[in-house]
């Protein structure tokens, strides 16, 4: 009901630069909470930034001054801009987003992860 579809990634040298969309489809009343976690090799999971329907946004302290999550409404996209990328942001970046199907209640839903590989 719900598909997310992520780009952006690739392969940056330390210091450079990326910008990360996700973009829902489908058939939904509205997107609220959307986020975006990432998840390194043996590494768990973990939430990167986040930011709500409202413009309310939070950061992980490991990416505090870097990156910055914005969203567009009216094309239902969340964006990831990351800058001053270091070796330890390598990892895949997930999106994930809470919709309120119409009827019903509200679920949630993943993208499908794009690799960001930082390194020289």
């Amino acid at each position: 009901q719900v598909q997310l579809v992520e780009s952006g990634g690739g392969l940056v040298q330390p210091g450079g630069s990326l910008r990360l969309s996700c973009v829902a489809s489908g058939r939904f009343f509205s997107i609220n909470d959307m986020d975006w976690y990432r998840q390194a090799p043996a590494k768990e999971r973990e939430l990167v930034a986040a930011v709500t329907s409202g413009g309310s946004t939070i950061y992980a302290d490991s990416v505090k001054g870097r990156f910055t999550i914005s969203r567009d409404n009216a094309k239902n996209t969340v964006y990831l801009q990351m800058n001053s990328l270091k070796s330890e942001d390598t990892a895949v970046y997930y999106c994930k987003a809470v919709a309120t199907l119409t009827g019903r209640g509200d679920y949630y839903y993943w993208g499908q992860g794009t690799q960001v590989t930082v390194s020289s």
